[in-house]
């Protein structure tokens, strides 16, 4: 007898699926992207992906075999080769939560766009599978992919975050876009630049 999964059908996992789709056309179509763009819409779609895949409810692989997956190392690499161009300098970053630490006294660098591109592997291969609509595949690709972010790319996620934060928010990047605004002004009497407005 064919066993039959009701888990894929809860209003948790439509919504994780809308957000895991989204996720994947947003890194799909960044090539070219302006930095800063690219950065802003990262951090609002990353928390909104951890909340959505942390709302899942438990569910258990009912198959036999492994889902077959769709990401190629190829797809991987052009992928983790067009965020790194666009990522530039901002790129990389020291990490603290990296098992390796334990025997290292120095931070470890990682880099946001190898972080990004594997948690787009892990969604595209689930999003891949759910949507060839099969029940039994269906249920074991989000079972494989709630297990790979409890293990894997959950904690990926939230520490990209905070580089991305970083990026978006240090001292740096906020002072190049307000010695631009100052230029603006030529008159010495201008007092516009010290003003937030």
């Amino acid at each position: 007898m064919k066993k039959e999964s009701q888990v894929i059908f809860d209003r948790n996992v439509v919504e994780f699926v809308t957000v895991a789709a989204e996720f994947c056309k947003f890194m799909e179509q960044a090539e070219g992207a302006k930095r800063s763009a690219f950065i802003d819409t990262s951090l609002k779609i990353l928390p909104l992906l951890y909340l959505k895949t942390s709302m899942l409810p438990e569910c258990k692989t009912i198959g036999d075999e492994a889902p077959e997956t769709f990401v190629t190392e190829e797809t991987y690499e052009i992928l983790r080769m067009n965020l790194s161009a666009i990522l530039a300098e901002k790129d990389d970053y020291l990490d603290v939560f990296v098992s390796d630490m334990k025997y290292s006294d120095q931070p470890i660098t990682k880099f946001i766009s190898e972080d990004l591109a594997d948690i787009y592997q892990d969604i595209k291969d689930f999003i891949f599978v759910f949507q060839l609509g099969l029940n039994e595949t269906m249920n074991d690709s989000l079972a494989i992919c709630q297990e790979n972010f409890r293990l894997y790319w959950g904690q990926k996620l939230v520490n990209t975050l905070r580089a991305l934060h970083d990026a978006k928010y240090a001292q740096g990047e906020e002072e190049d876009d307000e010695s631009e605004d100052m230029n603006d002004c030529e008159d010495d009497d201008c007092h516009c630049h010290e003003h937030r407005h």
